[in-house]
């Protein structure tokens, strides 16, 4: 940090202003600069890369300076932000011209990760949710803002709840109160960007009286909302939060809305994540959403991502969106206008919401008129169809005529960017603002004419209007003509061969022009914000129309993506059956080489006959894919999308688990056997009559019989539960586990078939009935490039494991374990070798957890020694 910075006027100004926002970034405006001092100017130099340099102040003094040019503030805003930062922007109040003193500064907006309008900051494809959470007595209070659309959402419930609603909506700021931090990170982790405030702002009166204000009510009971006292303080919080960002023109949020959780499936964060819905977890992979998403609209896109983490579970609401999707497969038509007027219509949730706080530009109204324009033909379109849910959306569908011909009538077809380039009213609008233009921007024209009058007049044919600095426009008459000079001239300057003269005309034209370009600004300053007060009071209209517009947009991304890969309309009913024939993972069969198909497989479950299938087989053989598309299928069905199969029957179903692949947390201190465990104990203890889950390998991460032990009980679990049948896909690569179909009438064994040849295997990749033998993981291990000498260890070591297991009998208390629970351990070693004993016992004597590495070679180099007998 620099010395103690002289107070000069200006510094004093801006440390007033900076001590209001200690822990923001302050953009000072100083002319035509953005300047940062001391901490903030070493911070924002290293994020945004611009120079850091040091500025004498006062004797012996100097103090950090960072800055950029206003106009570039949407290049490094962004960076600032997206580096997780607060910027508080401070400008000038006022006209330096107009002042002989320091020009007045204060903050007008601050910009946080959670709140921003910025386009530059902004992804079109995702949603930047605010979120406040309250933590109360028993459950949690939670709400989501998106300030750029003025979607406000909220919810209560259990821990779990939040969790998954936080993984779902992936705010990009959490507001917590101060005492909470440590309880926050300890429940949700420290992935959020999150921001700590008072505690008497999570109060209910507070927050209460905070909404009631700002929606004009009595109550809240028109939102449905009035019974959730936690949420309210939530949602009171995030509006406190807005005030104290300097973001008060929020007419634009019209509504706060329950997040209706009895509406939708559950999918934890574990099934969102392991299914790689929204993302993957291996760089360069796709998601479920990068193969579905052919949104036209970035509203659409918005919309999209909602309905695959939160997939529909009432039959009719599904039923509505496939019976779109197959409208569009009858009408390829309507699918091509559709398509066309979509691409028209921009992000029109965004724009309106800009119109709302006054940072509207004039490129983005003239979009608004092409979007309502836009508008009517798909709203023609849908009155004129025999589908059900499209007429419905054209009832609702409003391209309200009258504002947008006003923009028409008012607004330049192409205005510039920014109001003050001028340009942006039409010609026809304002008389004034008409003669204003003709003077300043046809002045050559009007001197001509004026030039050409006076010739004629005086019949002086070399006389000419010309103009300099000392004094203006002038007439130029040479010697030879000055007897022709009319009296009421007035003479300016003499020159060798001609005169000056001045007339009242040239004087009265000269104020004219001169203050036109300022005259003309504030008209079209007047005009334009008239025309936006105007649009004001279309916001719910207009919001409505984009929500519409979304929908519309998401279902033709479900038709194009069906037609383009073959997908089918799936029966949705209310059952419990789950019936895929010959089902395909919708990512996997888009990354396979050129040529080859996907083997596609029948999957059936339901609560009667077939609520468990234990999968066996090697690994590379499909099993995780076989799961996940399973999982897939049915929420992609859900979601109301045809989905990857010849046909598929989908009883509904209201939450879907799995535990797939090992998701280690080990930064937190957790193995991967814990992580398993949490996992597969959130499965069991939510569990449901329609639930479906998915278990990939469970107990890998412990001993052999430790982990057969705990399958077998799960899977035992979920069979005897005596009211939650839920439909299981267990794949394992214990094969012990296949006994369990002789006890339990609802287990069926299946493996994922492989052939053997000329002492190779081939993955054939199907699903057949019947469990597998054994694991064929040596084999993998050969195909992966294992050096030879390990694969033919590791076969002997198998064969006489195989000998013993039968001499020891294992199948038979395995078959036996709900009378007998002990296990047996295997033997690695020969025991009555002595070398090998040695061995166990330098390893038995080990102390592994404080064995530095060279203390761990040495030791082998001992056991070496041991072996070979040197």
């Amino acid at each position: 940090m620099s010395k103690k910075i002289a107070e000069t006027p200006l510094m004093k100004q801006y440390f007033e202003i900076k001590s209001k926002h200690p822990d923001a970034i302050l953009l000072f405006r100083v002319g035509d600069f953005y300047e940062t001092f001391s901490q903030d100017a070493i911070d924002t130099a290293e994020i945004v890369g611009i120079t850091l340099t040091r500025r004498a102040n006062g004797a012996a003094q100097f103090v950090e300076l960072a800055g950029f040019p206003h106009h570039a503030l949407d290049t490094y805003l962004p960076k600032l932000v997206r580096a997780g930062r607060r910027v508080a922007i401070c400008d000038q109040l006022e006209d330096p011209k107009q002042t002989t003193k320091l020009v007045k500064r204060g903050v007008t907006e601050l910009v946080t990760p959670g709140v921003s309008i910025n386009d530059h900051i902004l992804n079109h494809k995702e949603n930047n949710f605010l979120c406040a959470i309250h933590f109360a007595k028993k459950n949690f209070g939670i709400s989501f803002l998106d300030i750029s659309t003025g979607e406000f959402l909220i919810a209560e419930g259990t821990k779990e709840y939040i969790d998954k609603l936080l993984a779902n909506f992936s705010p990009k700021e959490v507001l917590i109160e101060r005492s909470k931090k440590k309880l926050f990170e300890e429940y949700f982790g420290a992935r959020f960007f999150t921001f700590e405030l008072d505690d008497w702002i999570f109060t209910q009166d507070a927050a209460k009286d905070r909404l009631l204000k700002h929606f004009e009510t009595k109550n809240l009971k028109g939102f449905g909302v009035e019974h959730l006292s936690d949420g309210i303080i939530s949602a009171g919080t995030v509006l406190h939060y807005l005030d104290s960002t300097h973001h008060t023109q929020i007419s634009h949020i019209s509504s706060l809305s329950r997040i209706e959780e009895d509406r939708y499936v559950r999918l934890d964060k574990f099934t969102v994540r392991s299914l790689e819905v929204i993302s993957t977890m291996n760089e360069g992979g796709k998601s479920l959403l990068d193969i579905v998403d052919k949104t036209i609209s970035p509203m659409g896109a918005r919309m999209l991502r909602r309905w695959l983490v939160f997939p529909l579970k009432e039959v009719k609401p599904i039923n509505d969106r496939l019976a779109v999707i197959e409208y569009f497969f009858r009408d390829p038509g309507l699918k091509q206008i559709l398509e066309e007027k979509l691409a028209l219509i921009g992000d029109l949730e965004r724009i309106i919401s800009k119109v709302a706080v006054g940072r509207v530009t004039p490129r983005e109204v003239v979009q608004l008129k092409v979007a309502l324009k836009a508008i009517q033909p798909i709203r023609d379109l849908f009155l004129a169809s025999d589908e059900p849910s499209l007429k419905e959306i054209g009832e609702r569908l409003n391209p309200c005529p009258i504002i947008s011909d006003k923009i028409d009538k008012e607004i330049q077809n192409d205005p510039p960017a920014l109001l003050n380039k001028g340009n942006v009213i039409n010609k026809g609008v304002n008389e004034e603002l008409d003669k204003l233009r003709a003077i300043a921007y046809s002045g050559k024209d009007y001197l001509l004419q004026i030039q050409q009058r006076e010739i004629e007049a005086t019949g002086i044919t070399s006389l000419k209007i010309s103009f300099n600095n000392v004094f203006g426009y002038y007439i130029e008459v040479r010697n030879s003509h000055k007897d022709k000079v009319p009296a009421e001239w007035i003479r300016k300057q003499t020159l060798v061969n001609a005169e000056r003269y001045i007339t009242q005309e040239l004087k009265e034209y000269e104020e004219q022009i001169l203050g036109a370009e300022e005259k003309i600004f504030a008209l079209e300053t007047t005009i334009y914000n008239n025309l936006v007060a105007s649009l004001i009071e279309y916001i719910p209209t207009i919001q409505v129309n984009a929500n519409l517009i979304a929908r519309t947009d998401c279902l033709l991304s479900f038709a194009k993506t069906a037609q383009e890969n073959k997908y089918i309309r799936p029966n949705i009913e209310d059952s419990d059956v789950l019936n895929i024939k010959n089902g395909r993972h919708p990512v996997i069969e888009k990354q396979l080489p050129l040529g080859e198909s996907y083997i596609a497989n029948d999957v059936f479950l339901d609560s009667n006959s077939q609520q468990i299938i234990i999968i066996t087989g090697p690994n590379m053989a499909g099993k995780s894919a076989l799961l996940r598309q399973t999982a897939l299928i049915t929420l992609m069905a859900q979601a109301g999308s045809y989905v990857p199969a010849e046909s598929a029957q989908i009883g509904i179903v209201d939450k879907i688990f799995t535990r797939v692949g090992a998701s280690d947390n080990i930064s937190l201190g957790e193995s991967t056997f814990m992580v398993e465990m949490n996992e597969a104990s959130d499965i069991l203890n939510n569990l449901s009559d329609r639930s479906l889950v998915l278990f990939d390998e469970l107990g890998r991460g412990t001993s052999t019989y430790d982990g057969i032990s705990i399958a077998w009980a799960i899977v035992e679990y979920i069979h005897e539960h005596p009211k939650a049948r839920a439909k299981t896909l267990f794949a394992t690569h214990y094969h012990e586990l296949n006994e369990m179909a002789k006890s339990f009438k609802r287990i069926k064994n299946f493996n994922v078939s492989v052939k053997e040849a000329d002492n190779k295997i081939i993955f054939l990749r199907k699903l057949v009935k019947g469990g597998s033998e054994h694991s064929f993981g040596i084999h993998v291990a050969k195909m992966a490039g294992m050096p030879q000498s390990i694969v033919k260890r590791a076969d002997t070591i198998l064969k006489q494991l195989e000998i013993d297991n039968r001499k020891q009998g294992i199948a038979k208390p395995i078959a036996e374990i709900n009378e007998k629970r002990e296990g047996y351990q295997l033997s690695f070693f020969q025991l009555d070798d002595p070398v090998l004993s040695q061995v166990r016992d330098e390893i038995h004597s080990l102390d592994v957890n404080n064995l530095t590495p060279m203390e761990a070679l040495n030791k082998l180099s001992d056991i070496k020694k041991i072996v070979s007998g040197k």
